[in-house]
């Protein structure tokens, strides 16, 4: 089963948070329903991809003991076929994200990726950094100003 970054979260702006092995379960029920017969380990890469583009954002909440992923700032949340019954039937509690720590997070990772690309000379990366800069900060309450900067440098 092939999932794009919309889909993943879609699945999970169904429960506006999931643990990444929440997230691995949610799709093993979906191939199930779509005759496949996967492990959670099968999506790790799409997450991992997922992640990588900001179409989700993990972070770690100050009350939970594990990483929370959330639709991120580039993301136009899409249900993959089967997913409206997710809800019923994992048993998934009810999580309320709190949008500083979460824009917190989302801010730290930013600022890494943007110092690695830069080292990395990778003018790709940072184009993508400077669209995801601009989409991040309507998303989250963070000010990319000075990253969104060292990115135009690094390009001049």
């Amino acid at each position: 089963m092939d999932v794009t970054g919309d889909e993943l979260a879609g699945v999970v702006d169904l429960f506006d948070a999931l643990t990444p092995g929440e997230l691995g379960q949610a799709l093993v029920e979906l191939a199930y329903r779509q005759g496949e017969d996967l492990a959670p380990a099968a999506f790790e890469d799409d997450i991992a991809a997922a992640r990588e583009t900001y179409h989700l954002v993990g972070f770690e909440p100050a009350a939970a003991d594990e990483a929370w992923l959330v639709p991120g700032p580039v993301a136009f949340p899409e249900l993959p076929e089967d997913a409206t019954d997710l809800p019923h039937i994992l048993d998934v509690p009810d999580r309320t994200v709190d949008r500083e720590q979460l824009g917190a997070a989302a801010e730290e990772r930013f600022r890494a990726d943007t110092a690695r690309a830069v080292a990395d000379g990778d003018d790709e990366r940072m184009r993508e950094l400077l669209d995801v800069s601009y989409e991040l900060e309507v998303w989250g309450p963070v000010d990319l100003a000075a990253a969104r900067d060292r990115l135009d440098d690094a390009l001049a």
